[in-house]
């Protein structure tokens, strides 16, 4: 797909309001599902749903990086019954990502930056992903500096546990930014329990 059909695509499930696929990784077996919340140049902003149907995290992710994105597959379809059955049992929305979407507008902000200082003002965690690995490795942790050109992260590798690492990444190669979900949620009590932050 080009750009200008990704970009139509994704605007097309924005105004719709319906469940998309994008590939955004080299592996064409990952790929997130989710709905478009807004877009900008150069990011767009998704609610993410896991395989289960249950809001997984909000996802910034970059427009170049998207190689296809997918609507109306048999896969969606399946997620949709899911996601049904979640909000009709009470676990759909555990970690209150459409409240928080309902009272922010993010159209019209530059969406990396407003959901990095939002993490960083809150000291909550993140993912981020970077151009380098391109999926094979993200980094799960908290910022400790954002300005309009780079962050600094510390962040720990689940394999040694020894201490936490520091990582510095220019904007231009934030590839994703994960937010306020279940990674985060996991990220945050492993600071608490094994770091004691």
């Amino acid at each position: 797909m080009t750009q200008n059909e990704i970009r139509s695509e994704m605007t097309i499930a924005e105004q719709q309001g319906t469940l998309i696929e994008i590939y955004n990784l080299d592996s064409t077996d990952s790929f997130d599902v989710g709905f478009v919340i807004a877009m900008d140049q150069l990011f767009a902003l998704l609610l993410v749903l896991d395989w289960d149907g249950k809001v997984n995290c909000l996802l910034v992710t970059r427009l170049t990086s998207i190689r296809q994105v997918r609507s109306q597959t048999d896969y969606l379809t399946t997620v949709t019954v899911k996601a049904k059955v979640a909000q009709d049992h009470g676990y759909f929305d555990l970690w209150g990502l459409q409240k928080f979407l309902r009272e922010h507008d993010f159209h019209n902000q530059p969406l990396l930056q407003t959901f990095l200082q939002d993490s960083f003002k809150h000291h909550l965690p993140v993912v981020i992903g970077t151009n380098k690995y391109k999926g094979q490795d993200d980094f799960e942790g908290i910022l400790t500096k954002v300005d309009k050109m780079q962050l600094t992260m510390d962040y720990y590798n689940e394999h040694d546990l020894s201490s936490l690492w520091e990582y510095q990444v220019f904007l231009a190669n934030v590839d994703y930014l994960r937010v306020r979900g279940y990674q985060m949620a996991t990220t945050k009590a492993i600071f608490k329990e094994v770091f004691h932050q």
